[in-house]
């Protein structure tokens, strides 16, 4: 039951700007991802779905302090990746 990670070039950009900052976090994000694709809703993730002008989106973590947002797209199955960031600012 793999899912298709999708970035967008928006996305992209705050991925490298993120990675300037926090490159001691990339083998945490790669993990993040690869467990993404194979189980969106592993208890490890955290997913949850957000509230308020994001209600229509999901976060899970990277850490407890570092988060992703997305949007889950069940029929394709794809998990389309948009923000990336600490929790005070993705949300």
């Amino acid at each position: 039951m793999n899912y298709k990670i999708v970035q967008t070039d928006a996305y992209r950009k705050k991925l490298v700007k993120f990675f300037k900052k926090h490159s001691d976090l990339l083998g945490q994000y790669a993990k993040t991802i690869k467990l993404l694709e194979l189980d969106p809703f592993h208890p490890s993730l955290r997913l949850h779905k957000l509230q308020g002008k994001l209600g229509e989106y999901y976060s899970v973590s990277i850490t407890m302090k570092y988060r992703v947002i997305l949007e889950i797209i069940i029929k394709d199955k794809e998990l389309m990746l948009l923000d990336i960031g600490s929790h005070d600012d993705v949300y």
